[in-house]
């Protein structure tokens, strides 16, 4: 997979997955063009998290896709493959208020290993299967790059982990029921 080029090893991972009927180049349409206005579950837990940091981020355009606003607000889109597999990075201090977000390309993103931080990649993969439905997955990986901030990392990882699960999977059931309808 893409993702094991830009994080190859993690402390962490989550993995969420979905059959959707419905081609590869189907599904992948829907994930790129996904506004994240169609989900209220999504939308509302997305809000919460990024409650501390509201007032210093511009207003997001109703319009704009999911991807726009990851992109707009941290992450960045180190490599994908139409129809296959996209992948996000972002580096930071996740389990602060404020995230302490680090800018960087996607060279940055591999080579990066300054003490204190957390790597996250995040992709969206699609595998074609028998009878016209499409295997939509995601998975998260997160490596720290000292033992304090795995410390860190994890007290937080335990209470955001259901959640940030709940944002993964109403994703996948968003684009599901976009790509059925």
């Amino acid at each position: 997979m893409l993702i094991d080029k830009f994080l190859p090893a993690w402390d962490v991972q989550a993995v969420h997955s979905i059959l959707v009927r419905g081609t590869p180049d189907e599904v992948y349409d829907a994930l790129r063009s996904l506004n994240p206005s169609s989900s209220p579950l999504a939308r509302s837990l997305v809000f919460l998290r990024s409650l501390p940091a509201r007032p210093r981020r511009a207003k997001e355009d109703p319009s704009s896709t999911a991807l726009d606003r990851f992109l707009k607000n941290g992450f960045i889109l180190p490599d994908e493959k139409p129809g296959e597999e996209l992948v996000l990075g972002i580096v930071g201090k996740f389990w602060t208020i404020s995230g302490c977000l680090e800018q960087m390309n996607p060279v940055e993103f591999v080579r990066f290993n300054k003490i204190g931080y957390a790597k996250a990649g995040w992709n969206f993969y699609l595998r074609k299967m028998p009878d016209g439905f499409t295997h939509l997955g995601t998975e998260t990986r997160v490596a720290c790059t000292d033992d304090s901030s795995g410390r860190k990392f994890r007290r937080y990882w335990f209470f955001v982990k259901p959640f940030s699960g709940l944002i993964r999977m109403e994703m996948l059931r968003t684009i599901k029921r976009r790509v059925e309808q």
